[in-house]
């Protein structure tokens, strides 16, 4: 077909076959989504959920955490449980902010779908600048931030999408043949000690923290919770069953 040049030819160059390749235009990349976001069910205007009482030394008013769920894959073989939003209330506005924002993002998070499990451990990897506290039971909290997040593994485990640490029967039998031998100990020294001081030994006070493991535990490295005692000469946690000597 002939092409009419109406301008002065000043120079020309020979396309060859590549080039012309390369110069074709470029398929459009198909856009992948790893996740889709989860929608609340039509129609749906309630949903099931948990509430969870927080109750810490630091604030004379308790923080309650609900988490609601939606069913995806309702009356099939792939039926599952997820989050969908959470909420936090408390009297304490000092912690107004910090809360809505929080909740905001985690419910984002929620909705966004895939694995959200990560939050939980986020969360009770925030430590308080001005130091933790310890929870009925011994179980020490690094700060408020990281008891929401232990609320929210229980809450993952509660609903399955979290697998839960549990101890063998036999590594249960273990740790509660331990404790006994501990807490006969403690009562030995006590004994042999209030004999020996006029009057006996004061009592324990009101005010101190009750623990479920003898008040001569110390705090364990991986579960965080003060219930390491030295038996045979080996430092063996009663919570979690964690030893240094295997």
């Amino acid at each position: 077909m002939a092409i009419k040049i109406d301008g002065k030819i000043i120079g020309y160059e020979v396309a060859k076959d590549e080039e012309k390749a390369a110069k074709a235009e470029k398929p459009k990349a198909e856009i992948i989504r790893m996740t889709e976001e989860v929608k609340r069910p039509e129609g749906m205007e309630s949903l099931e959920g948990s509430t969870y009482k927080i109750k810490t030394p630091l604030d004379d008013h308790a923080m309650y955490v609900t988490i609601n769920d939606i069913v995806l894959n309702a009356g099939t073989d792939h039926e599952q449980r997820r989050p969908f939003e959470i909420f936090i209330n408390s009297k304490n506005m000092d912690h107004f902010q910090w809360i809505v924002a929080l909740t905001r993002l985690m419910s984002a998070v929620f909705r966004k779908g895939g694995d959200v499990t990560f939050l939980a451990e986020e969360l009770q990897a925030v430590f308080d600048p001005k130091g933790g506290y310890f929870k009925p039971g011994g179980k020490f909290m690094p700060s408020i931030i990281a008891e929401i997040g232990a609320v929210i593994e229980h809450h993952l485990q509660k609903i399955g999408l979290m697998a839960k640490d549990e101890l063998s029967e036999q590594q249960q039998l273990l740790l509660e043949q331990k404790r006994a031998e501990a807490e006969a100990a403690q009562k030995k020294t006590l004994t042999e000690a209030s004999s020996q001081v006029p009057g006996g030994l004061p009592e324990t006070g009101a005010g101190e923290e009750a623990t479920s493991y003898p008040a001569s535990a110390s705090l364990c490295n991986k579960c965080h919770t003060k219930a390491v005692v030295v038996m045979d000469n080996c430092a063996t946690c009663l919570a979690c069953g964690y030893s240094k000597c295997g």
